[in-house]
């Protein structure tokens, strides 16, 4: 059972925690003052050491090389004692498993840096084997420059061990990476130790610059946790190494690990600056349930437009001319990168809204490759009496041909230089002219539909919403069953529902999946505990919506952590809790 260390807030398969020590302890963070060493057994036995609440203690270990055979590592391996103080146990990847201890030393660490396939092998096997609200720690590997991706990847301790070596060589340290001193004729950096002058400036100097940049840089990375927007750091500044790049990019194709900790909705902005950002676990979640999930309610026409810089697209000057020209007549969906294809329902939805793209004019190989596939697997899923596409020629245009040719369907294009011209906006008007148009009702309601889709499961919209109105005006909708109960709400900060009581039960008598929380026989009030939780769905993701149940309580709120860390954890709130009722 963890005691002494605690996740405070998650962004992706990085973590803000703190070591409850006497002195507590933000990580990430450089381990060096709180950390104690029992030391090795290969020497002699060791007695198990007394520690304390002061400091983090590694217990007497015996560590393995990598690719140490099976049957050797049985035969030395350790047992480690129940302590009633923070204490780590030392483990490589093969060895990685629950020692009861509050962190685990990757000895393995100096042999995987540099290597981003062993890398990224080593700590995801790691970080899978152990318990969830555990820290894991990295020494000797250490710098500014690789410091936030080892955070990224899962890491919550290191040392400043790589980074006093580096100095002693006379190598300076920053997050672009090291420069030998005698190259430098200035100091790019205002710590202490750069104060002095450039003349007086020695290697112990350079040593106390090196551990002060290092300890700078994770005071960036946790910045940036808090601010849910460490990937975006990452795509720029692990490009100055190349294995860090590498490293990253792996960590994409493995998806999975990333994905189970990484936030269905929040506020953060995402920048897409790169083709890197095609590959976040953010932007393949949508393009999949957008492609898998949603499906078309409206009769009419579809209209394909470009995307608008200002989001909600809604609110931008150029989608109220298209639906000026549109007025009902047809269903709209915008066209972008990196997020593919957004369908005039899901403008609201995480991360339809929250991203910002560079503008050049130009599309990238990958970006039209990506948005492409995803509109034709959008194209499949949903048949169209009609396709119009209102789109410019630079990229959209030859995207939307390409797409055309490959299912062999018909687009009909009415841009005449720019979409918003008067004369593409008359042509769009004429071609659609005819058609007859739909009820603000039926869109508010196929609205509510499609997020419920999107957010619970195909079907969901058909069988969680059955038999509803929708009240108020959009984004602030309210839906109400035919008793007049309401069901749930939009929330419009992240275009997702939120249940209440009434739409819980009827997520839960429903024949869609229900994300579950089992917990012990109590009412929760504002949040759910891990400790309380008894089980809950593999399924479940941060930011998920989630039935609450136990002995003595029903109730509805938001997932904060994954499905699997709610059972694996001993700290930490599961879920907060927005509607509850005793049983």
């Amino acid at each position: 059972m963890t005691e002494y260390f605690e996740v405070h807030e998650r962004d992706s398969a990085a973590r803000l925690g703190e070591l409850r020590l006497t002195d507590p302890l933000v990580t990430p963070a450089v381990a060096d003052d709180v950390l104690e060493d029992a030391g090795s057994e290969w020497a002699r036995e060791r007695d198990p050491p007394e520690g304390n609440e002061s400091a983090l203690t590694v217990l007497p270990h015996r560590a393995v090389p990598p690719g140490t055979p099976e049957e050797v590592r049985e035969a030395f391996a350790t047992e480690y004692p129940d302590v009633e103080f923070p204490s780590a146990a030392v483990v490589t990847p093969e060895t990685a498993a629950d020692h009861a201890t509050d962190a685990y030393v990757l000895s393995t660490a100096q042999a995987i840096a540099g290597h981003a396939r062993a890398f990224v092998e080593a700590v995801v096997t790691t970080r899978e084997a152990v318990p969830a609200d555990t820290a894991l720690y990295l020494p000797g590997v250490a710098t500014p420059a690789n410091v936030a991706t080892l955070a990224y990847a899962g890491v919550d301790l290191v040392d400043t061990d790589r980074a006093v070596i580096k100095g002693t060589q006379g190598k300076y340290l920053t997050t672009d990476g090291e420069q030998f001193l005698a190259d430098l004729e200035e100091l790019p950096c205002a710590c202490p130790a750069c104060q002095r002058s450039r003349e007086a400036f020695d290697r112990e100097d350079c040593v106390e610059h090196n551990c002060h940049a290092l300890r700078a840089a994770l005071a960036t990375v946790r910045g940036r946790i808090r601010a849910g927007r460490l990937r975006d750091y990452i795509e720029g500044q692990a490009r100055h190494e190349g294995w860090l790049t590498a490293a990253f990019r792996r960590l994409d194709d493995g998806y999975t690990y990333l994905e189970q900790h990484t936030p269905l909705v929040r506020q953060a902005e995402i920048t897409a600056a790169s083709d890197d950002t095609l590959r976040r676990v953010e932007i393949q979640r949508y393009a999949e349930r957008v492609t898998s999930r949603y499906h078309n309610r409206f009769d009419n026409p579809l209209v394909l437009v470009p995307c608008s810089a200002r989001k909600p697209y809604s609110d931008s000057q150029s989608h109220e001319q298209f639906h000026d020209a549109i007025q009902y007549r047809a269903h709209l969906v915008s066209m972008t990168s990196p997020i593919g294809v957004v369908p005039q329902e899901l403008e609201l939805t995480y991360p339809a809204q929250h991203y910002d793209t560079v503008v050049t004019g130009r599309w990238s190989a990958t970006e039209r490759d990506f948005v492409a596939d995803v509109l034709a697997a959008y194209l499949r899923r949903n048949e169209y009496p009609r396709i119009v596409a209102h789109v410019p020629d630079e990229g959209y245009r030859d995207i939307c041909e390409r797409v055309a040719t490959d299912l062999g369907i018909e687009m009909e294009f009415t841009v005449e230089g720019h979409p918003t011209a008067t004369g593409s906006l008359a042509n769009l008007a004429s071609t659609l002219s005819r058609e007859l148009k739909y009820s603000r009702r039926e869109r508010q309601q196929n609205t509510v539909r499609a997020i419920a889709d999107y957010q619970f499961g195909e079907g969901a919209g058909d069988d969680l919403l059955a038999d509803i109105s929708t009240e108020s005006h959009y984004p602030k909708l309210r839906v109400r069953n035919s008793e007049d109960e309401q069901l749930a709400m939009l929330v419009p900060e992240y275009g997702v529902l939120a249940l209440t009581l009434p739409g819980a039960r009827r997520w839960v008598e429903s024949s869609v999946p229900t994300e579950r929380v089992d917990i012990d026989g109590f009412v929760p009030h504002g949040s759910v505990l891990a400790p309380g939780v008894v089980d809950a769905s593999e399924t479940i993701r941060p930011g998920d919506e989630v039935v609450i149940e136990g002995p003595e309580a029903f109730g509805v709120g938001r997932a904060t952590m994954s499905g699997p860390e709610m059972v694996e954890s001993t700290r930490g709130v599961a879920s907060s809790v927005r509607h509850v009722e005793e049983r």
